[in-house]
């Protein structure tokens, strides 16, 4: 006879475990103690098994009835349900323990083992602090796509939209390592693409007028701040590496006998080691350099501490200090304008101009047959633009203001 919640409710303890049949298997087993139990008999391979449902009342009639149905559909399916009861309550424990934030945790710790730099960790670590106030603690396998866009969507309305677009490809990558690692199934992001504002594409400042550059250039020289950041100026304009490059350059990266800056592949953008040629003058800036800060370990050590390099606002202040707006000039803009100027000369190839960049050819056909390295034109090309800002500098101070003016 189908048990009611009058009886269950009314049944008194006895001496010994006393089970009380609902049909199909199902029972309530009553303790001594006063414990009432949900178990479900049932056959599964040949062999009598039990399946734990839960204790009464927190699990209803109603429910152990259904969970009774269902383990009979799982049956019929040929599974065996006390096998999926612990399959699934292996898989909740694997989903708490796999939060958004530990996975994330996890890809950071893969990619220090790799190499990647620390500026790249730094900045995944800002931008991942957008998010895991929001998701950091929900099972990553449990993440929608309408939960991320929340997270953007705050970003994106302080009106920061290039954030909130390199957001969403750093919360993607870490749904892509949770898939290839068996804990997720999808990325989310995927489905946000054209989702966010796109945002207004500035390029950095860079001064492409030659007159211009030398008035720049000549401003510098007569810089009358810190001698580190006037050299270091100096070296963006003749060198034109990438700021952070080198506002972290060591000493023991300069061979200025041979005339050579080999920068790390583990300081560069791209991971592989760039050479750069230094020219007379760019050697002669170091040598002079070398005299001030040549006993620590850093070419442009923090005025705080030597263990520190130069902060990167530092060589853009400067700028400012000049009269400089960052409409106008950038210390990354040194990179266009040496670009421009360099393929508007007409004196140098393509390839060498970008292998001196440092850039990496986007068709990966191209890439894999443009390996050289150009060196004794990269060399020549170098001292030859060292030159040319000479005499740029030195075009201002004999050509007659009104001269400037008419042309």
């Amino acid at each position: 006879m189908p048990l009611t919640d009058t009886r269950i409710r009314s049944f008194k303890p006895q001496s010994r475990v006393v089970k009380l049949s609902d049909g199909g298997g199902l029972h309530l087993m009553v303790t001594p103690g006063g414990s009432k139990l949900w178990r479900l008999a049932y056959r599964y391979a040949g062999k009598q098994k039990t399946l734990a449902i839960g204790a009464y009342p927190a699990v209803s009639l109603e429910k152990a009835r259904e969970a009774r149905g269902a383990a009979k559909k799982l049956l019929a399916d040929g599974a065996d349900p006390s096998a999926a009861k612990k399959a699934e309550k292996r898989q909740r424990k694997l989903s708490a323990e796999n939060t958004f934030q530990a996975v994330a945790e996890e890809l950071a710790q893969k990619r220090r083992r790799e190499g990647r730099a620390a500026a790249t960790l730094t900045k995944t670590t800002w931008l991942l602090a957008f998010a895991l106030p929001v998701i950091g603690r929900r099972p990553i396998a449990e993440i929608s796509s309408a939960e991320v866009l929340e997270v953007l969507r705050r970003v994106e309305n302080r009106g920061r939209h290039e954030t909130a677009r390199r957001l969403r490809s750093t919360i993607g990558s870490v749904f892509r390592y949770a898939i290839a690692t068996a804990r997720a199934e999808n990325d989310p992001t995927v489905a946000l693409r054209g989702a966010l504002v796109v945002p207004v594409v500035r390029h950095r400042a860079a001064l492409t007028d030659p007159r211009a550059l030398g008035a720049l250039l000549r401003a510098i020289d007569g810089f009358e701040g810190q001698p580190t950041t006037r050299a270091a100026l100096q070296l963006m304009a003749i060198l034109f590496p990438r700021p952070g490059e080198l506002r972290a350059a060591q000493w023991n990266e300069f061979d200025l006998d041979g005339a050579v800056w080999t920068i790390p592949a583990e300081r560069t953008k791209m991971r592989r080691e760039h050479r750069i040629p230094l020219s007379p003058q760019a050697a002669a800036i170091l040598r002079k350099l070398r005299r001030v800060t040549g006993e620590g370990e850093l070419v442009f050590p923090s005025i705080r501490s030597v263990r520190r390099s130069m902060s990167e606002n530092t060589l853009n202040a400067a700028l400012r200090r000049m009269g400089y707006t960052q409409d106008e000039v950038t210390a990354h803009g040194f990179r266009a304008t040496a670009s421009t100027l360099l393929n508007e000369s007409g004196l140098w190839a393509a390839d060498v101009i970008e292998r001196q960049l440092a850039h990496v050819e986007g068709d990966e056909v191209r890439r894999a047959y443009a390996r050289g390295d150009h060196w004794a034109e990269r060399v020549r090309m170098m001292a030859w633009w060292a030159d040319r800002l000479d005499a740029l500098k030195a075009e201002g101070e004999v050509v007659p203001l009104q001269t400037v003016r008419a042309g």
